[in-house]
């Protein structure tokens, strides 16, 4: 992308901030969900990424996530390897944050392979402010690792070290908190996102197709439902360069377990709905399930 001067740069971000002070201060906010179908050349899925973003700005979007594996979607280990960028100077999220900027928008990489020092990546969740800046990151905590009948045994853990920190970001009116993919089969780390303010829960995802078509909907729902948050979830989806099928379908669900925006296809896109802080108050009010959770013991076993 084309340098900006200090000056301008200065300047855009002192009105991008101004914009997103006076934004965050209203409970009704947009917020968009980018749909891709990632290929094996960073560069490309950037350029796929930038008209997506600026329709998602366009349509008045403050706040929008692109899918999981964003930036590079590998056929094996050796290809990713090959491609992956050290996070510090990583070319295409430093373009991401020029785009943050010039749109004057929240942008959340949904995620990127991070190269580690023990040989293994981070899948990592990256989100800029309207300034440009980084404002958090989320390293996946859920790894897939399954002996599956009459399949080989699959390890993500092989390539992908998982994190161990819950993360949530202050948005004004919106806290957001970061899942991805796999961690949506996990209420636990849901329940914490909450608990800790939590109103919106992003969820970008590379799902399979059949698995897509069993679980993807009703998962999110109930994450959605049992902690009274909106949850957002931005989907790879299509046949890829990788020969990997994905589902799409990206979906807005409400506190209250309603879809309220779904792309209802496999193609790229954008979708964007409002959402409303209050209505989480509202849910969370009907039903306290946070508020009445108890911890308890299990019996210990008898001989």
């Amino acid at each position: 992308m084309t340098p900006i001067s200090a000056v301008t740069t200065t300047s855009r971000r002192l009105i991008a901030v101004a914009a997103s002070i006076r934004f965050w201060r209203n409970s009704k906010v947009k917020v968009a969900a980018i749909q891709m179908r990632s290929g094996l050349d960073p560069e490309a899925n950037l350029r796929a990424l930038e008209p997506l973003l600026a329709e998602a700005a366009a349509q008045g979007a403050q706040y929008a996530l692109t899918p999981e594996v964003t930036m590079i979607f590998p056929e094996n280990r050796e290809q990713l390897r090959s491609v992956a960028a050290p996070f510090e100077g990583h070319p295409q999220l430093a373009a991401v944050g020029e785009l943050a900027q010039q749109h004057g928008m929240f942008v959340q990489v949904g995620s990127l392979p991070i190269p580690l020092e023990d040989g293994r990546f981070a899948n990592r969740s990256v989100l800029f402010g309207p300034d440009g800046r980084q404002v958090a990151t989320y390293d996946k905590i859920h790894l897939f690792d399954a002996d599956i009948a009459g399949l080989n045994a699959y390890r993500e853990s092989a390539t992908y070290r998982g994190g161990d920190v819950a993360v949530t970001a202050d948005l004004g009116e919106i806290t957001l908190g970061f899942a991805i993919c796999y961690d949506m089969r996990f209420p636990r780390l849901f329940n914490a996102l909450a608990n800790a303010g939590a109103n919106l829960i992003a969820v970008p995802a590379a799902f399979t197709v059949p698995t897509g078509q069993a679980h993807w909907h009703v998962l999110l729902r109930a994450r959605a439902i049992e902690t009274g948050s909106y949850v957002i979830a931005a989907a790879q989806g299509g046949t890829h360069q990788n020969g990997r099928a994905t589902y799409g379908h990206s979906l807005i669900i409400d506190p209250w377990g309603k879809v309220i925006a779904e792309l209802d296809h496999d193609e790229p896109g954008v979708l964007v709905a409002e959402i409303d802080a209050a209505a989480v108050i509202e849910a969370r009010g009907r039903v306290p399930a946070l508020a009445n959770a108890r911890d308890f013991a299990m019996p210990s076993s008898q001989r």
